[in-house]
């Protein structure tokens, strides 16, 4: 594969993602659908390039992500853990036994999640309220929501996988080649 095609198709998946960061000035419910989407973009580049390739392009929707998106929040979020999740999966997937998949999986997630939570308090200054419903203090519920959410998450990143194996990719084979 030519060092163009990589190049052309890194950058074509990462104007795509960055525009849908910035889409989440815009959408103001869209601080975690919009990263959700963007970090799913990145399936194409594993499978046509590689996990490394894949890599630089998130490193470079990150990079500009945290530059330039007023929604500092979904940015933090697509760094954390929806950027490069689509990509890491690929790797948990490869060890063989499922139970040890879903262990590291969530032990991952959960990670990323907790350390979102203390860097958007103590370095991005969203306020502590922001995490309260009817004046309840519920990051924990918040917490034990977003894990039910995950496994959702988790089984749509497997299926835009298959679909883009199965489909979307002859489409795009066949049309560069001509």
């Amino acid at each position: 594969m030519k060092a163009s095609y990589k190049v052309s198709l890194g950058g074509i998946i990462g104007a795509l993602s960055i525009s849908l960061m910035l889409l989440t000035s815009i959408v103001p419910f869209g601080t975690f659908a919009f990263p959700a989407f963007a970090g799913m973009l990145l399936v194409c580049v594993v499978v046509e390039l590689g996990f490394s390739w894949a890599f630089v392009v998130y490193s470079v929707v990150s990079a500009l992500s945290l530059l330039f998106l007023t929604d500092k929040e979904a940015a933090l979020y697509y760094v954390i853990f929806l950027g490069f999740y689509p990509i890491v999966k690929g790797m948990i997937e490869k060890i063989r036994s499922k139970i040890v998949q879903y262990v590291i999986k969530y032990a991952l997630f959960n990670i990323c999640i907790v350390s979102a939570f203390y860097i958007s308090i103590f370095v991005l200054s969203i306020p502590k309220e922001s995490f309260t419903v009817f004046d309840v203090y519920l990051p924990w519920a918040f917490l034990v929501a977003g894990n039910v959410v995950f496994l959702f998450y988790d089984y749509c990143v497997s299926r835009i996988v298959t679909l883009y194996l199965l489909k979307i990719r002859s489409i795009i084979t066949k049309n560069t080649k001509m």
